[in-house]
């Protein structure tokens, strides 16, 4: 799961802000290979790297598999930057295969290089690159995998093993120069880029697509929108018309719909933890191509629709889906205020729960502020990437609730009299739980890293 919740910690200063569990975690974890891990506190101080790269705890060590302005192995051109979400993925002979998004907006350093067959508009600077690494995380192949998007910021996997990268914008041809419409979800796949190719899955709707998570069983595909103001985003569903049919079959269309929770049309006037709504709708998005109006916009009936402020990750747990509203603001016309919300759907009984509040007074404290990117530990708990100010960390958290140092960047991107340190991004792990692969946004550099997770 992830929770962005960079703007609300910055403004309020909670910088203590947690989470509160309270049995939800365990519940997150059922049926993952997380659920049978061990709990600990911790691998104790942070030591720090006399390279000045990453500090880590005493028996762990880290290795850079691939920096901004470097040469692609692939002698594409440089590696991209603002490495954002990123996923790893098993492949042949104990490989790993790395599909690592680049959230280039117009104005990027270094743009994701245009190669023919894999760029949808030349004028996009975003986009994705793949590592294939072998089992000792050498870098084996480093390579675009799909150019010409726009602000890739996150996205998901499927069952068949591609990486769907969704695009954070909306913008239409002529904005910003683009040469094509954004706003939508490709299909990249790691292994062999040229499989997949440059097509945008238009019938998966044009918004500003966050995160998405497959259904393993029915091949339905959820959605959020990251809206962050008013008209706040919308909860979609996707019913593909060839399900699970791998590589290339998300091309063949099929029908999106937007959730309506009867008698709520903003979740964030829900504050209470385990309230649960019955008889959840699904209503036909009027115009997915969102040719003349945004689709959070558009009309869906007399009953309306079910709006929410900064919906961001979106995971498959068990038989359900997750999905999170990173904060409300009132002020911003939201119905209600608070600091981050988790929410449970399940498809079997089209029942919606809330199942974990974000805020100051929770069971959780975290040292530093805004917690981004987060994925679950092979040893039990999360592992959460910070994007805030000062120095930036990921945090463990066990299934304990509690809260220990696992990495801290040592790049100093400011000066000595005035330091600054670049977010973390795309916290994942390794197939076989023992490597743990993280992103610097900036400068844009992707690290390894082993040692004694199991201790």
């Amino acid at each position: 799961m992830s929770a962005t919740r960079r703007q609300v910690l910055a403004r309020t200063g909670a910088l203590g802000a947690g989470i509160a569990f309270t049995g939800a975690l365990s519940e997150l974890f059922t049926g993952t290979a997380a659920a049978q891990g061990l709990g600990h506190t911790g691998y104790g101080p942070l030591v720090p790297d006399p390279n000045g790269l990453l500090d880590l705890p005493e028996g762990f060590r880290y290795q850079v598999l691939s920096r901004e302005g470097d040469q692609l192995r692939s002698g594409q051109g440089k590696v991209p930057s603002n490495h954002d979400g990123m996923s790893a993925f098993a492949g042949r002979h104990g490989r790993v295969h790395l599909v690592r998004n680049h959230e280039n907006r117009a104005t990027a350093a270094i743009p994701v290089p245009t190669i023919e067959g894999l760029t949808y508009d030349p004028a996009g600077k975003g986009g994705c690159t793949a590592l294939t690494l072998d089992g000792r995380n050498r870098v084996l192949s480093e390579q675009v995998a799909i150019a010409g998007t726009a602000v890739n910021c996150a996205g998901g996997p499927t069952p068949w093993g591609t990486w769907l990268t969704c695009e954070e914008t909306e913008d239409k041809a002529g904005t910003n120069g683009y040469t094509k419409d954004h706003g939508f979800i490709f299909e990249v796949d790691g292994a062999d880029p040229r499989r997949s190719g440059a097509v945008p899955l238009t019938a998966m709707g044009r918004f500003q697509h966050e995160a998405v998570a497959v259904d393993p069983g029915r091949g339905i595909v959820y959605e959020t929108e990251d809206a962050f103001l008013k008209p706040f985003g919308l909860f979609y569903r996707f019913l593909p018309d060839k399900p699970l049919g791998g590589l290339g079959s998300l091309r063949a269309g099929g029908r999106l719909q937007a959730m309506r929770v009867p008698g709520v049309p903003d979740l964030s006037s829900i504050q209470e933890t385990g309230a649960c709504f019955e008889g959840v709708e699904w209503v036909d998005v009027p115009d997915p191509l969102a040719v003349q109006t945004p689709i959070r916009l558009q009309d869906f009936g007399p009953k309306g629709i079910t709006h929410a402020q900064k919906l961001e990750g979106c995971y498959w747990g068990g038989r359900c889906v997750y999905f999170v509203s990173s904060f409300a603001h009132s002020a911003e016309g939201s119905a209600a205020d608070h600091f981050g919300q988790i929410w449970r759907y399940d498809p079997h009984s089209r029942r919606l729960t809330l199942v974990i509040v974000f805020g100051p007074d929770t069971d959780i404290q975290l040292p530093g502020e805004s917690p981004d990117n987060i994925c679950l530990a092979p040893s039990g708990g999360l592992m959460v990437c910070e994007d805030g100010n000062g120095a930036q960390h990921v945090y463990g958290v066990t299934r304990r609730g509690e809260v220990y140092p696992m990495a801290r960047n040592a790049q100093n991107i400011g000066t000595p009299e005035a330091p600054e340190w670049g977010e973390f991004a795309g916290v994942a792990f390794s197939p076989d739980g023992d490597t743990m692969y993280v992103n610097c946004y900036t400068p844009g550099t992707t690290f390894a890293v082993t040692g004694p997770w199991r201790r």
